[in-house]
């Protein structure tokens, strides 16, 4: 899914944006396919200075939330750094699978339907979205696909005068769910896996074959009714996809969120499912994060997108 981002090398040091707190680190290669946290530190943010929203304003107080992410990267040893990937909050950005029903005679004319058609799932006029999109794989009647990624301008505006002001290159910038779904995309691996992402009205869920995002759901809703959504959602991913198997494809779910249940969600896996699904941690995934008060659901956004510097 990221063939097309990684050319040049993007950085090693990351920034993980949140509601909650600003995650800043670096990795380090620890053998194939696997990586250590170097450095690095979260700061805190007080309630109300950043909101994600894909509409509106997101940051009520830039001169406030420059003094902390300059304080997160000095905590982090990495005050020098001035390059850096970006991890957006997900309510920031929107993800959608745009699909072709039928082949454009044209360059320009595929142009003017995939902008349509990101208008269509965005619900915002393309000249006013920053969309980025990546060709994957037809879907099963061979029509074709592209993984859209958007982000209104007003709103990105917002971050990168941040980052100027700080004299920083941001290489990358991806929502939170994107950067996540990293640790999923092992180009050797079997089956089916499940990203469940938190967030502040929801979660975000993406279903990836092999390397390749094949749905993509922001899910919005309370507390109390998130676990009937995602019940909900592996229903639907039996029916649409194993209807046809003896075996359930799905053997993978990464979880990312303080506020998820790990014993909760395997529940819920083996009541829509008929089987139980173990939730995979950092390790597994592999990154090694040394002792301390970090946890993966911390630094998974902005160590996925930095371990994209090391292909």
């Amino acid at each position: 899914m990221f063939s097309s981002l990684l050319q040049p090398n993007f950085p090693r040091a990351a920034l993980g944006l949140g509601q909650e707190s600003i995650t800043a680190l670096a990795l380090q290669k620890e053998g194939r396919g696997r990586f250590g946290i170097k450095q690095a530190a979260l700061v805190e943010l007080p309630y109300g200075l950043l909101v994600p929203d894909f509409k509106d304003r997101n940051i009520s107080n830039q001169n406030e939330m420059l003094v902390l992410l300059e304080e997160a990267v000095t905590n982090a040893g990495l005050l020098k750094n001035k390059r850096w990937s970006v991890s957006l909050p997900s309510n920031t950005a929107r993800t959608a699978i745009l699909t072709l029903e039928d082949e454009p005679a044209s360059k320009s004319e595929k142009e003017e339907v995939l902008e349509w058609k990101a208008e269509t799932s965005f619900g915002v006029p393309s000249g006013e979205l920053r969309v980025s999109r990546e060709k994957i794989s037809p879907d099963a009647n061979g029509k074709t696909r592209y993984f859209a990624t958007a982000v209104r301008l007003s709103v990105i505006d917002e971050y990168e005068t941040l980052f100027e002001r700080m004299n920083w290159q941001a290489g990358l910038v991806l929502p939170r769910a994107v950067s996540e779904s990293k640790w999923l995309t092992n180009p050797v691996s079997d089956g089916d896996s499940l990203l469940i992402s938190s967030q502040s009205d929801g979660f975000t869920a993406m279903l990836l074959r092999g390397t390749e995002p094949s749905v993509v759901r922001s899910v919005t809703c309370s507390e109390n009714e998130r676990d009937d959504e995602i019940y909900r959602l592996l229903v639907y991913y039996q029916d649409k996809f194993s209807v046809d198997s003896d075996e359930n494809l799905l053997n993978k779910l990464l979880v990312v969120g303080k506020d998820f249940v790990p014993e909760r969600l395997r529940e819920i896996t083996a009541e829509a499912l008929g089987e139980t699904l173990d939730i995979l941690r950092a390790e597994d995934v592999g990154l090694n994060i040394p002792a301390s008060n970090l946890s993966f659901d911390e630094v998974a956004a902005p160590a996925g997108i930095a371990s994209l510097g090391f292909r």
